[in-house]
């Protein structure tokens, strides 16, 4: 189980850095205090962090369209932001799905 948090945890620190980049430190914030919700062991909890992983993946998508449309007004080659952007969005994707399995689903029960 701790493998399966090891990714989730590099993928909001990612997430992290990318909005204190930007200066929003609200976001900043509640991306480095999203994963201490799955010390409660309830199922919403689990639902939230994966979720909120779900929309992570979109906004570093997001991110790299804007880039790449930036660039391509600019004349400027966007390659590089596809390259390093496209695997840290699926790495964050991927993150929540590790949370999908049997092995993690069994530690948050759904009943109250």
């Amino acid at each position: 189980m701790v493998f399966r948090l090891i990714p989730l945890v590099i993928a909001y620190l990612l997430l992290a850095a990318h909005f204190l980049r930007g200066g929003n430190l609200g976001l900043t914030m509640l991306c480095l205090l999203i994963p201490f919700l799955l010390l409660i062991k309830k199922r919403w909890s689990l639902t939230i962090v994966q979720v909120s992983l779900f929309l992570g993946s979109w906004i570093w998508i997001r991110t790299a369209i804007i880039i790449i449309l930036e660039r391509m007004m600019l004349g400027i080659s966007w390659c590089k932001v596809l390259i390093i952007l496209g695997p840290i969005a699926i790495f964050t994707l991927s993150a929540g799905l590790l949370l999908n399995s049997p092995v993690v689903r069994e530690k948050y029960p759904s009943k109250i």
